[in-house]
């Protein structure tokens, strides 16, 4: 995240104190990993604990996917579910001169967002009975998992250009997105990443489709996780839904390639479903593209 906001977040975790941001940091990561919703924390250690914690994965996800688009035409952004402006942080990043409007039900995740994108129209509501506002780009990250799958069709019929959808990168964030994606699909849209085709996805039942972002850990964020890593990886699975037909990926690596002596091993999701493409030295060329090809990223 951009220097000035990490510098902002370890300012308010100083003011709560170590004692009781970790405290709340590891009451919010076990609803996280169980899919509950938050716990009952003092609030100002529950919004650190947010802040330090998971702020940063979920910009690096929303940074990650958004990376992924086809150029787009984007004056306007609207984030639904925004906490404390993550998404809306990594957005700026590739659409610097859009307007930006937050939604968020939890005043104090809205009033940090507010500090840290002064500019930006924010307005205290649920998604689930907001008036959505229309924006060239909607963006929900994390947040449709909570609000239920009935606020998807709200969130397209805002979306003058394209949606984007991130849920955590588990069984059950890909059986969101999927369903996402069929729904939308069947309506009309054209998608946008990281599938390279609109037909059945083919990834098989009891696999997910999932990428991830490498997130660069402060030292707090390490004391407070108790890891000594100075980085983790946020797993997550997204959709990116376009209104007009944009290019697409002709194909998608959906594994972290193996490199072996002489030869890396692709999974890769084309226009014929699932395959596993083994690429050898005497291809020079396509050897020397394989070898810099990355997990989540186009080939072919």
């Amino acid at each position: 995240m951009p220097i000035e906001i990490r510098r902002a977040i370890e300012e308010r975790a100083d003011e709560v104190g170590f004692p009781a941001l970790k405290t709340a940091a590891s009451a919010l990561s076990e609803a996280y990993r169980e899919g509950r919703g938050a716990p009952k924390l003092e609030e100002r250690a529950r919004v650190a604990a947010y802040l330090v914690t998971r702020m940063p994965a979920t910009y690096a996800a929303t940074y990650s996917t958004l990376e992924q688009l086809p150029p787009l035409e984007v004056a306007s952004v609207l984030d639904v579910g925004s906490g404390t402006g993550a998404a809306s942080l990594a957005a700026r990043h590739f659409f610097p001169r859009a307007t930006v409007t937050m939604i968020e039900r939890d005043r104090a995740f809205a009033e940090a967002a507010q500090t840290f994108l002064p500019r930006a129209e924010i307005r205290i509501d649920d998604a689930r009975t907001a008036t959505l506002p229309q924006a060239d780009l909607v963006i929900a990250a994390y947040s449709v998992g909570e609000f239920g799958a009935a606020v998807v069709k709200r969130l397209w019929d805002a979306a003058a250009t394209a949606l984007v959808v991130v849920e955590p990168g588990t069984p059950r964030g890909f059986a969101t997105i999927r369903a996402i994606r069929d729904e939308l699909v069947a309506a009309g849209a054209r998608i946008a990443a990281p599938c390279p085709v609109e037909t059945a996805c083919p990834v098989p039942e009891g696999d997910w489709c999932h990428f991830a972002a490498r997130v660069e850990r402060s030292s707090l964020h390490r004391r407070v996780k108790g890891g000594d890593l100075g980085w983790e990886d946020e797993k997550f699975s997204y959709i990116a839904l376009a209104r007009a037909e944009v290019p697409r990926a002709t194909g998608r690596v959906v594994r972290h390639p193996q490199h072996r002596p002489g030869l890396i091993e692709l999974r890769v999701c084309g226009s014929e479903g699932l395959r596993t493409e083994l690429v050898g030295k005497k291809e020079k060329e396509r050897f020397r593209a394989a070898r810099g090809a990355k997990w989540g990223e186009r080939w072919g």
